[in-house]
């Protein structure tokens, strides 16, 4: 039996998990992608398939204010700015999806960023 990677055994827990979450055009889902350098979130519409909302540590607004700053703190930008963004489209409420991670660290920071800028989950 060949072991399986890291990665392989998130995105198998990612899958599993994407059976009972689902965004809608009134409660969309807000998704996360940790990268070892980089965090990035979206807010998406299942039933369109769309994009709605998106924020990374690579976005030219958030890099310009990211120097100097962990990699928590980062998340906990990308979180507050994601929300921001929600917010102008009209968008409160959304449903958490980690993408296979651990709720902790980064990840919880991102959450707890968009929380406090705004968005309910």
């Amino acid at each position: 039996m060949v072991a399986k990677s890291r990665n392989d055994a998130r995105t198998h827990r990612h899958r599993r998990v994407r059976i009972n979450i689902h965004g809608t055009p009134d409660r969309p889902r807000l998704n996360v992608y940790r990268s070892l350098a980089e965090i990035y979130a979206q807010v998406i519409d299942d039933l369109a398939g769309n994009t709605m909302v998106s924020a990374s540590t690579l976005d030219a607004e958030i890099r310009a204010q990211t120097n100097g700053k962990t990699k928590t703190e980062q998340a906990q930008m990308v979180g507050e700015i994601l929300a921001e963004r929600a917010k102008k489209k009209g968008i409160s409420e959304v449903v958490f999806d980690r993408g296979g991670f651990r709720y902790m660290g980064r990840v919880k920071a991102l959450a707890d960023g968009a929380r406090k800028g705004g968005l309910e989950f």
